[in-house]
């Protein structure tokens, strides 16, 4: 594995892998604090962040390395129009790794080829996000136990929500999941979800444009945004951004083990009053996120190292 750009690339046996290397980074912090030292991360964001590209600095710190790039194309020579190619060969000859966040479709997958380091998908439009996947499959493994017979409710923008996509991929390889997929007509899951992943391997799902009937069976509630800048129309996006409100009265007749996530940030999708709930997982997504790039940072490394 030289880079990672889909969740898909990584066997159930590679997760295995980095989900025992970051629950030993949990356990010993200290063990791990110059693995990286006098290395280089560089964090190419094309696109606003908060989570991932932090995330990703602050693992590569936390494992004795450094951080050079940026956070906005308009500081890149993207302005200027150099290809996504250039730039990964160009920061090549700089560090060690290279993370990238990019608003088209496939970038990182082109910077992967013409890049001689390691380049992991640090999201890409509508597409993938597989660290976040990473999160999340940490999050699912501490909060659940295991990773098999799990009804998982996925809720709100499931049309361009990379998250749903890259996680509906990762928990298809598993026995006994099912899907309950809850959105909006105009924000159903693509249908190349169902040909390509779902029907194929026969995994039972559901479409639903109900979340309060959904809630009763689910082991797991994944909330996600319905997200302005994948809109055309903003007047589609004002029409569709409330169509679901998780609140505290909605999770009335819900499972008392309910773990209820989000890839964050959130608008308003999520009351603040949930937050107090223990079945609340969405900040603890976001620490489990750092656990897991830091056992990503470390495997892509070893390898590239070979």
């Amino acid at each position: 594995m030289k880079s990672l750009i889909d969740i898909m690339e990584l066997s159930t046996a590679e997760i295995d892998e980095l989900i025992k290397t970051a629950l030993d980074i949990i356990d010993n912090p200290a063990k791990y604090s110059e693995k990286c030292k006098g290395k280089k991360l560089a964090s190419l964001f094309f696109e606003p962040s908060t989570r991932t590209r932090l995330s990703f600095e602050a693992a590569m710190y936390e494992l004795g390395g450094n951080v050079i790039g940026f956070s906005e194309a308009n500081s890149s020579s993207a302005a200027k129009g150099e290809s996504v190619a250039d730039t990964a060969r160009t920061v090549s000859c700089y560090a060690d790794i290279i993370a990238m966040r990019h608003p088209k479709e496939g970038a990182p997958y082109v910077a992967s080829l013409k890049a001689s380091i390691p380049v992991i998908n640090a999201g890409d439009g509508g597409h993938n996000h597989p660290t976040q996947t990473l999160a999340d499959l940490l999050t699912i493994r501490k909060e659940k136990g295991r990773f098999t017979d799990l009804t998982i409710g996925l809720c709100g923008d499931l049309k361009f929500g990379r998250t749903v996509h890259s996680l509906i991929g990762a928990m298809s390889r598993y026995t006994g999941i099912r899907f309950v997929l809850i959105s909006p007509e105009e924000l159903k899951v693509p249908e190349y979800i169902k040909s390509e992943i779902l029907d194929p391997k026969g995994i039972e799902y559901k479409e639903s444009t109900s979340l309060e009937e959904a809630m009763p069976e689910l082991d797991i509630l994944y909330m996600t945004r319905v997200q302005r800048e994948r809109f055309f129309n903003e007047a589609d996006y004002i029409r569709l951004k409330d169509t679901y409100i998780l609140t505290t009265e909605k999770l009335s007749n819900a499972k008392s083990d309910l773990c209820i996530m989000h890839p964050l940030p959130r608008v308003n999708e999520i009351s603040v009053g949930v937050d107090d709930d223990p079945r609340a997982c969405y900040f603890k997504q976001v620490l489990y996120g750092k656990y897991m790039r830091m056992a990503l940072i470390l495997k892509l490394l070893e390898e590239a190292a070979k």
